[in-house]
């Protein structure tokens, strides 16, 4: 299985595996987290995305 961002085989690595539900099959797999977090970066994930808390909530 390849690497979701460098294409290496994720066997020979520290691999992780992200699902978008607990216990699901993988929709992506990284070598491990130096590039899932390379991914986030150059995908630019985390624009515009936060998380809101009030105590009025």
């Amino acid at each position: 299985m390849e690497c979701t961002y460098c294409g290496c085989s994720v066997e020979d690595h520290d691999p992780l595996y992200l699902s978008p539900t607990p216990g699901g099959d993988p929709t992506a797999q990284f070598c491990n987290y130096g590039c899932l977090s390379a991914h986030i970066d150059e995908a630019d994930l985390t624009t515009g995305t936060t998380c809101q808390w009030s105590p009025e909530s």
